[in-house]
């Protein structure tokens, strides 16, 4: 055999370790839905419910870290609802690792194809970005104009088939931290009624914050709420976001 026949063989074998890692790294990868719905009365009642999160095996802190974890929770939870995020997490934090110094690359489409879209959208969800990242968390955003090159991708449709208006999917590790996000935006309510530049705000905000990590609360006076009636951040989704991104990602069993 010519040394030339070896190399198809040669060039073979790194695809199929790459394969073969991606496979395996992939088994550890958890993914999570929520999903949002816009009151007022607009819509029939309906609540929007996350599904059910548990803790796997080996996503707990090791000891030592974990009674820290639990005195600084214990410390900073009042004001927030922290406590309402594990309840439905299994008691696990997920969040994203510190993006400071390389900011998570977020790119958000365009819904010129759907009717009732109007550029000024985009630019609200970039507002509901950088409103987070001002409530003091150790995140920066930069928006970029190729989604090959984005971690989290916005995109857009006309109306979901739930009664919901926004629904974000993202994917953590085995420890919680997350790795991957989506975030889709209707411009309209399932009913046919559109939604205007302060109700897709609205919903912005409260998807980020899903993206970020949070989940619902009951308070109504909050944005991460289930039935979104307020348009800006409270102080207790300041508090919380701030909270959880002071802790590390994982559970807290």
């Amino acid at each position: 055999m010519k040394r030339t026949d070896f190399l198809p063989l040669v060039l073979l074998v790194p695809v199929l370790g790459f394969v073969t890692r991606e496979a395996i790294e992939a088994r550890i990868i958890t993914v999570r839905s929520s999903a949002a719905v816009l009151q007022p009365e607009i819509l029939a009642p309906s609540r929007a419910v996350a599904p059910t999160v548990t803790a796997e095996k080996g996503d707990a802190l090791p000891v030592a870290d974990l009674n820290d974890v639990r005195e600084r929770l214990r410390r900073g939870e009042p004001g927030t609802y922290i406590s309402e995020i594990l309840a439905q997490r299994d008691s696990a934090l997920a969040r994203w690792p510190e993006r400071t110094v390389q900011p998570l690359r977020v790119w958000i489409g365009s819904g010129e194809n759907i009717p009732g879209w109007d550029p000024i959208f985009a630019t609200q969800v970039r507002e509901a970005f950088d409103t987070w990242m001002r409530a003091g968390i150790p995140m920066r955003f930069t928006f970029v104009v190729d989604s090959m090159d984005a971690d989290v991708h916005v995109s857009w449709i006309d109306y979901f088939r739930e009664s919901i208006s926004g629904k974000t999917l993202w994917a953590r590790d085995k420890r919680w931290w997350i790795v991957d996000a989506n975030i889709t935006l209707a411009l309209h309510h399932r009913g046919g009624d559109s939604l205007d530049g302060t109700a897709v705000k609205a919903i912005a905000l409260h998807e980020v914050g899903h993206l970020l990590g949070l989940d619902h609360t009951a308070d109504t006076t909050n944005i991460m709420t289930a039935r979104v009636r307020v348009r800006d951040l409270s102080e207790a989704d300041r508090s919380t976001v701030r909270l959880l991104y002071s802790l590390p990602a994982g559970s807290l069993k």
